[in-house]
Order: structure tokens, then sequence, then C-alpha cells
């Protein structure tokens, strides 16, 4: 395809596909077994219809937002993904100056193939830092160090992963981190190569290094190592809604790792409401997974989040255009948002309400929605 004529993200996968290897392309695309929740994810955002309002002098929209005290232009953001210089020679740092060019938020992955200190070196930016938990609390202790050192604003730590999820794409695959590249933040801890193995060398190395123990009082001890806010990803119930605002935490990222984890969860948009009604306006509350379109945004924010996080979008964009294929696709989601605004009848942020929207279960209930949230 003629990336000239792409007029939406998912256009971008076909074009990475054609260009990626079978190993790198399945490991980016796949999910957990079955990939129920991984179809979901973005079925599950089909299922929640509009209620525009009409008649509303939509002359001016303006799509920023502030993310915990970042002012942005808009409340699409960056999600991490790990090894990104097997999409591009450039990677991570390709990403990291396309999104500070739309003035928005990129979380880098622990397992980024550019380091904290490399991406930094790309210029000023918001960017915050995805953190695994290794068994080593002294090798997660150094990269928080030097994640705030690298000027990073944010810990968003994941928390559904005490396990890979079995991605049986991988394990056909025999997924190794190509041997000319490391995982950058942890190349002097000997700790940036994965060993080959008979099915994926991800999940062995998951396997050997992160610490399955971890646990709330884990939470409170990084709160004892940084100052930065630290948001929880991966959290989809209310019940660990509370926990995570009685430990502390800043804010909540809805997340099921891109369906990579546990299947038959439900799809993140689906979860969204739960914890947003949880939370009750302490937090904010954000979301990551199937996130492919400008609608989408507008149906989250409506559901209560303050902003979404887009990962293999933004992969797809950097395999078939590097640093631009990464801008066009954040442009695309923000023109794509900006119009779905203006037709919905909000001319900005805190206009959108909850009763833009009405889901499924209001649909065959016949029950109009006219709840609204505070937005952090």
């Amino acid at each position: 395809m003629d990336t000239t004529m792409i007029t939406n993200v998912s256009e971008y996968e076909e074009v990475a596909k054609g260009k990626l290897p079978k190993m790198v392309y399945d490991y980016y695309a796949s999910g957990a077994e079955d990939q129920w929740t991984l179809k979901e994810n973005r079925h599950a955002f089909e299922r929640i219809r509009f209620r525009p309002r009409i008649l509303v002098d939509v002359t001016s929209v303006d799509t920023s937002t502030t993310v915990l005290g970042h002012k942005i232009s808009m409340p699409i953001m960056v999600a991490p993904t790990a090894m990104q210089r097997m999409a591009h020679p450039e990677g991570e740092l390709a990403t990291a100056r396309a999104v500070s060019s739309h003035n928005s938020i990129m979380t880098l992955s622990s397992w980024a193939t550019s380091s904290v200190e490399e991406v930094a070196s790309v210029g000023p930016g918001i960017r915050f830092f995805q953190l695994y938990v290794y068994r080593d609390r002294n090798v997660v202790a150094q990269l928080v160090r030097r994640a705030e050192r690298a000027g990073f604003s944010a810990i968003a730590l994941t928390v559904d992963t005490p396990i890979l999820g079995r991605r049986e794409a991988d394990i056909k695959n025999r997924f190794n981190l190509p041997s000319h590249l490391t995982l950058k933040n942890f190349e002097g801890l000997d700790l940036g190569q994965m060993e080959k193995t008979q099915d994926s060398g991800l999940a062995s190395y998951v396997s050997g290094q992160i610490d399955r123990s971890l646990s709330w009082k884990d939470v409170k001890w990084l709160q004892t190592i940084t100052s930065l806010p630290i948001l929880v990803k991966g959290v989809i119930t209310a019940e660990d809604t509370h926990l995570a605002i009685q430990n502390g935490c800043a804010g909540i990222i809805v997340s099921n790792h891109g369906a990579r984890q546990l299947d038959y969860v439900p799809a993140t948009i689906s979860a969204l409401e739960e914890v947003v009604k949880a939370a009750g306006g302490r937090v904010p509350v954000f979301l990551d997974g199937g996130v492919r379109r400008g609608t989408d945004a507008l149906k989250a924010l409506a559901l209560g989040a303050t902003g979404v996080f887009v990962g293999r979008p933004v992969v797809w964009g950097l395999a078939a255009e590097g640093e631009a294929g990464v801008k066009k696709v954040l442009q695309l989601l923000k023109d794509e948002f900006t119009l779905a605004m203006a037709l919905a009848g909000a001319t900005k942020i805190s206009e959108i309400t909850r009763a833009h929207v009405q889901t499924e279960q209001e649909r065959l209930a016949q029950i109009p929605s006219t709840i609204t949230y505070s937005r952090l």
C-alpha cells in the first residue's frame, strides 16, 4: 500500500506486516491463548453508541488537556511497547521525537531497545517510565533513579505480569530478541540478553527475572525510593481500584496488557466505568487497549477516562515509516478525535460527558444515560 494514501491508523498494520519478519510481526500483533480478549478489545468499542448534541457552535474545538499537571495537546498518549528497534532501526528514539512534536506523552517500556538516557537525549518531552519489578530490588531502584535523572515524569507500574501470558505465536516462532539488539536499560546489569529456548525466549526471561511475589507492599516500597507519581497499570476491577488508591497511587491505567496476559478478561472499555465509579474522582483513570480511532478516545472520555494510551498503532507506524509514521498515526487520531468532538457537540474536553454515549446494556434497557463524572 502507498503510505501517502493511508487514511486511518489500522491501514498501517498491513504495511508493517509486509515489512516485518514473521516472528517480529507476530510478537507485536498477537494476544494470549484463544485471543478472545484481543478481538473483544476492539469489538467492545463498536457496541457503544454516541448521543450527539446538535446546534452547538463548533467553530473552534480545543482538544488540549492536563495529565498529572502536564498540559498536552490531546488526551491521546503513547503506551509502552517493548523492543521497538525490532520495528525500525531508530526504535524508541523515533517514537520519542514524534510524540514530542505532538506535545503528547510517551511511555517508555522497561524492555526498550533504547535506554532512558538515549531517549532523553533526543530532546525535551513529557515521558513516563513503565516499570517491571525484578526479583533483585537493587536493579529496580537503580532503574527508577536513572529514569528520574533522565527527566521522566511518572512511573507506570505494570501489575498484571507476575508471569508472562501464554502467547502461542511466540512459542511457535521460538521468539527471541534479534542478536544485534539488547534490552538497553539492563545492558550493564547482564540482564540485557535473552537466552534461546525451545519456546518463547521472553517467557523464559520473565520466569527467571520478574518477581512473582509482587504485592501492594511493593507499591508502598516504590513510594519510598521515588517522589515520582506512580500509576498502576493493569487494573480492571473496582476492588483493585480501591486498593490502588488506599496504597497511594497517583492514577490508574485500565489495561489488560493488550490482551496478552489472561485471556477472557473483559475489554478495557467494558471495565472502564466500573473503575471510574470506584475511583470517584480521587485519582485520574486512563485506558489502554483497542484504541484505533478518534471515536474510541471520545467514547473512553465520555465513560470517565482522563485520557487513553495507544500501543500497536504506534508500532505499525514506526515499522512503516519510522518517525514520520508515528507522527502520522498520532495526527490521524487527533484529527479524528477533533472531528468526533465537533460532531458530538463538544468544543473542549470538559464538555465531554457521560450523556454523550449509550452502552449496549443501556440500549437494551432503554435507559437514557445522564450521569456525569468529574475529570481530574
